[in-house]
């Protein structure tokens, strides 16, 4: 028992056990099963593709943070679907990440690249992280708070940046090339 006086013992503040990614996900006879321990800042992504004609190869990659979530489309309209899969890193700024695949004509997968907001100076200006991704309308839309000269970082000023992507052939594989930028 406890006297008056004493204070009480402090237990050490315990995390949250890890969620766990799965999730499931199909589009025009295409599937992709996303899964990650999302156990940490540094994890495993393994997507499993299935219905593809040729190689369904499970795909495993490392990435800095944990999956917020998944989607599926087909943003070309070219009848074969693209993975996308939206990855926040650990710490303040949860710095968003994309890692994307597209079935080539329903065939095989080939990743899809999204350039950093660091290589468009308007789309750039005031970024510090806190990104939401997307698919809206038959584009990729990343969204972000804008922070002003002087801001702390949990109370951005300058309102909400809108990247909105197309995604187009490459030279050498798929790509998300910035269209419009919207603030409001």
């Amino acid at each position: 028992m406890r006297r008056a006086n004493t204070p009480p013992s402090v237990l050490p503040a315990t995390a949250p056990p890890p969620v766990p990614f799965d999730q499931a996900l199909a589009l025009q006879g295409i599937r992709f099963h996303v899964t990650s321990t999302n156990s940490g800042s540094l994890n495993e992504l393994k997507i499993v593709p299935g219905g593809l004609a040729i190689d369904n190869t499970p795909i495993v990659r490392s990435i800095e943070g944990q999956i917020s979530r998944a989607e599926v489309a087909d943003l070309n309209a070219d009848g074969s679907p693209e993975v996308y899969v939206y990855i926040r890193s650990a710490g303040s700024g949860s710095y968003g990440t994309l890692v994307a695949f597209s079935a080539n004509q329903r065939k095989s997968l080939s990743e899809i690249y999204l350039p950093p907001v660091s290589h468009d100076a308007k789309a750039a200006q005031g970024y510090m992280g806190h990104d939401d991704f997307a698919v809206v309308e038959g584009t990729l839309v990343r969204r972000f708070p804008v922070y002003k000269e002087g801001d702390i970082n949990a109370r951005p000023t300058g309102g909400v940046r809108q990247l909105q992507y197309r995604l187009t052939r490459g030279e050498a594989n798929w790509q998300l090339r910035l269209e419009r930028v919207v603030e409001y």
